[in-house]
């Protein structure tokens, strides 16, 4: 299988404290462990001996190596046919042979032994045991992606036709299998220039799909996703289509109009791409085909190995509605205005696989208290307190003052930051069914991320470090104690991933400086913010004074922090959490503990604070700033996960089951959830499935992992749920 240099510096050492190896990726900030018994050495060994693409390899002589968790476990024969797929509860033995084993883990791993082998495993782990003491070849691929290249476009649309016909030159396949993450390498970046130019060796797949769009920005813009993944040429047209080498046409323009209609084409294809790669390398009993392959009466076997212009006009053949509630939902809407300078965007969303709209609307101005007036009207929210800004509290609906986060207590200039407030210009977004939303254009969203090219930017730039997880809290106020206090022991409360954990109070305007100067995974502040920057005790830091930032990810859990948010992220960081009103603090310690457990868990930022706002009644007050789908430290499980319980009438549950997007694990993935009952897989993410439990069933599910559930619209965790619960 083609492979890719676009993954970087995984690095093997001995597990000292437990025996055994440990995988890190010093980048992605991920490790797994594989425990042995005995003293174990290793030895470097080729990566390029694995069938499926490996970054570095070594070899160890063991006889068993144990995994931390339950993962799945793929094991074929010396020839690469698949002989088994083992999940939770597996014992399968397999006589003496040569073995290629994958470990679906949060690095992906390979080995390859020559030996018998049992794949045993419960409710927490697995264990490999091979027939005696043997050498065990160890190969390991990282999630991070990086582009290969750079291409260069004028800002006339037909160059960026050319640009973004070159995205597809990331593609490791252009089988079915590209549906997997892994297979889709990131594209080129692309950047403004007066000429357009693109180095050697970068080249569109010989795929034989054509997109024809009238050359304007929208049209190419919104293609980009769908160009990257058929690996089509995009050129200038009457009117937009797709054109095959063998003949077939279909029309982009529709009576649901462009952008719907590319949206479609992009869902459907891909969709019927994961079940028709059931026939390919993964041949998983998969739900989805299994419930719609009756239906469409489509030859899975027969479209394996045709060629993508054949595998289109085969699937778009079949009317949408038939599969539509069966598509997973999407990963992201990105919300792409049709600037110039957007066209250096267009290389991230295509490796989101992002649906792309064009905005209608121009933003407009008006004051933090009727953006709140817009968010509420949109979530359906309960009115929140007025703000008294003379005194810095909030009046509740039944006149008590509450403490807010408004730093006009310390700052008598609180017209001057009512002014800059007033300045600010809002959109909203129009729904969508995807997941999560991100906004690439002027203006401030309400119910979507406030994207940046500089955050994609910055992901890409990151660089390996070495030791632990490292989160830095900062609390800056002592009457904000009682979220600092939560928050602590929240954050590296995980046993088997390290962390390290700062705390810093009250801090000086250079003792914060300073701080912000150091390496750290994840800033958690508290206290203050105003138009000046971060509050402190002898004055404000603001962040457009800072030279040199180390900070990748934060939470800025005080009023009115979007302006330093949007700094920090133009100076390095990578995505952030920020308010855009005064919050109550009351409202904020929820909001910081509940953000704290979520993304301790393993949660993207974006899907925290989505998860985080259904338990607070001011949740709509806080966005996501730059790349929401960071996460701060590696899922506990393979993928993040939560459920919805709902107790039905014969006393039964019903337990709907939801897969999140992660960095390892993205659209595209399989995920087989261990639930009684059920042996199929399913592609996430999404709302998987809804599955009815009984009373010990829920016990049981409940007790295999500590996850976010949701039960009469709360959010709870499964620790500390029950029957006695419902």
């Amino acid at each position: 299988m083609p492979t890719g240099a676009d993954h970087l510096q995984i690095a093997f050492e001995v597990a000292a404290d437990r025996g055994g190896v440990v995988v890190s990726d010093p980048i992605e900030r991920s490790q797994f462990v594989l425990s042995a018994p005995g003293d174990v050495r290793l030895r470097d060994a080729d990566p390029e001996a694995f069938r499926f693409p490996a970054d570095e390899a070594v070899t160890v002589r063991t006889d068993r190596l144990d995994l931390e968790t339950v993962v799945s476990v793929c094991v074929r024969d010396g020839n690469g046919e698949m002989l088994a797929q083992a999940e939770h509860f597996a014992d399968q033995t397999f006589p003496a042979g040569t073995y290629s084993v994958e470990l679906f883990a949060p690095i992906k791993l390979y080995l390859r032994v020559d030996s018998s082998l049992r794949v045993v495993s419960d409710a927490t782990k697995t264990s490999l045991e091979f027939g005696g003491e043997t050498e065990v070849l160890i190969g390991a691929r990282s999630h991070h992606k990086r582009p290969a290249a750079t291409v260069r476009t004028t800002d006339r649309p037909r160059d960026a036709m050319r640009a973004v016909s070159l995205l597809g030159s990331a593609l490791k396949t252009t089988s079915v299998e590209r549906s997997y993450p892994t297979l889709r390498g990131h594209p080129p970046l692309v950047e403004r220039g007066d000429r357009f130019a693109a180095p050697d060796g970068i080249e569109r797949p010989e795929t034989g799909v054509t997109l024809e769009l009238p050359a304007t920005r929208r049209h190419v813009y919104v293609a980009a996703p769908l160009a990257y993944y058929l690996g089509a040429e995009v050129v200038p047209g009457a009117t937009p289509r797709i054109v095959t080498d063998e003949g077939f046409v279909h029309e982009l323009d529709g009576s649901r109009g462009f952008e719907r209609s590319v949206e479609r084409v992009l869902k459907q294809t891909f969709f019927l791409d994961c079940l028709t790669r059931t026939e390919g390398y993964y041949a998983v009993d998969l739900h989805e085909r299994a419930v719609l392959e009756p239906e469409l009466g489509l030859e899975f076997a027969s479209l394996y190995d045709r060629s993508i212009g054949e595998q289109l006009e085969t699937y778009l053949d079949v009317p949408y509605e038939r599969i539509e509630s069966h598509v997973p939902d999407w990963k992201l809407t990105a919300h792409v205005a049709p600037t110039a300078s957007n066209v250096e965007l267009l290389p991230f969303v295509a490796n989101d696989l992002a649906v792309v709209m064009t905005p209608r609307t121009e933003p407009t101005t008006g004051s933090a208290i009727q953006s709140t007036a817009v968010a509420d009207f949109a979530r359906g929210a309960s009115p929140r307190p007025t703000a008294d800004r003379s005194s810095g509290t909030d009046r509740s609906s039944d006149g008590e003052l509450a403490f807010t986060r408004s730093a006009s207590t310390r700052s008598t200039d609180t017209r001057a930051q009512e002014a800059a407030s007033a300045q600010r210009t809002y959109v909203q977004p129009p729904e969508t069914d995807s997941l999560e939303q991100a906004w690439l254009g002027p203006g401030i969203p309400i119910g979507a991320s406030k994207a940046s090219l500089q955050a994609y930017r910055n992901r890409l730039s990151r660089v390996p470090v070495e030791g632990d997880i490292r989160i830095t809290v900062v609390c800056n106020d002592r009457k904000m104690a009682e979220e600092r206090d939560a928050v602590e022991a929240v954050y590296g409360s995980r046993e088997k991933l390290p962390f390290e954990v700062e705390t810093h109070y009250e801090l000086t305007v250079e003792e914060l400086r300073s701080v912000l100067k150091e390496k750290t995974e994840f800033l958690h502040y508290i206290g203050h913010i105003d138009e000046s920057g971060f509050q402190c005790p002898d004055g404000a830091l603001d962040v457009e004074t800072i030279d040199e930032l180390g900070v990748d990810s934060f939470l800025l859990n005080a009023c009115q922090s979007y302006e330093q948010g949007m700094e920090l992220i133009e100076r390095g960081a990578i995505a952030g959490i920020v308010t855009l009103n005064d919050v109550v603090n009351s409202g904020a310690v929820d909001i910081g503990r509940s953000l704290a457990r979520l993304l301790n868990y393993g949660f993207p930022i974006r899907s925290a604070l989505e998860l985080a706002q259904r338990e607070s009644a001011i949740g709509h007050d806080y966005i996501v700033v730059g790349d929401g789908s960071l996460l701060v430290t590696q899922v506990q499980a393979a993928f993040p996960n939560s459920c919805r319980i709902i107790e039905n009438d014969d006393g039964n549950f019903d337990v709907k089951y939801t897969i999140y997007p992660g960095s390892e694990f993205d659209i595209g993935s399989l995920v087989m959830p261990y639930i009684s009952g059920n042996d199929q897989h399913y592609i996430s993410p999404g709302t998987i499935d809804s599955f009815e439990l009984t009373p010990t069933e829920l016990e049981a599910f409940l007790g295999l992992e500590n996850i976010p559930v949701i039960i009469d619209s709360k959010l709870r965790w499964s620790s500390t749920v029950g029957l006695d619960s419902f």
